[in-house]
C-alpha cells in the first residue's frame, strides 16, 4: 500500500511564498508520476503540477510561472514552491502519485491547508 503525507501549509500574507513537501512511503516504485492538486471552498479540485520519475514536468497554463515542482526521488519526496500567492491561492493542497503499472493506480495524500491572508 502506497501512504503520502503532505506538509508545509499554513497562513502566509500575500505576496508571500510556500514550499509544500509530500513523502511517499510504501511501494511507488520507480516509474511513477507525483502531482499536486488544490481545492478551494466550494470549488472542484484542480490540476497544480506534476512531475515524472524522470523529472519531467507539466504545469497548467494557469500556474506556470508562480508555482514549480521537483522532487527528490531518494527521499520519494515530491515539493510544490509557490510565489506570489494571492488569497485565490487559499486551498487545501493535496499530493497524488500514479505508478505506471498496467493498473496505473492512484493515490491521494490527506491534503495540506494553505491560507493566504493578510
Amino acid at each position: 500500500q502506497v501512504q503520502l503525507a503532505e506538509s508545509g501549509g499554513g497562513l502566509v500574507q500575500p505576496g508571500g511564498s510556500l514550499r509544500l513537501s509530500c513523502v511517499a512511503s510504501g511501494s511507488i516504485f520507480s516509474s511513477n508520476v507525483m502531482g499536486w492538486y488544490r481545492q478551494a471552498p466550494g470549488k472542484q479540485r484542480e490540476w497544480v503540477a506534476s512531475i515524472s520519475s524522470g523529472g519531467d514536468t507539466a504545469y497548467p497554463d494557469s500556474m506556470k510561472g508562480r508555482f514549480t515542482i521537483s522532487r527528490d526521488n531518494a527521499k520519494n519526496t515530491v515539493y510544490l514552491q509557490m510565489s506570489s500567492l494571492t488569497p485565490e491561492d487559499t486551498a487545501v493542497y493535496y499530493c497524488k502519485v500514479t505508478i505506471l503499472t498496467r493498473e496505473r493506480p492512484s493515490y491521494w495524500g490527506q491534503g495540506t491547508q494553505v491560507t493566504v491572508s493578510s
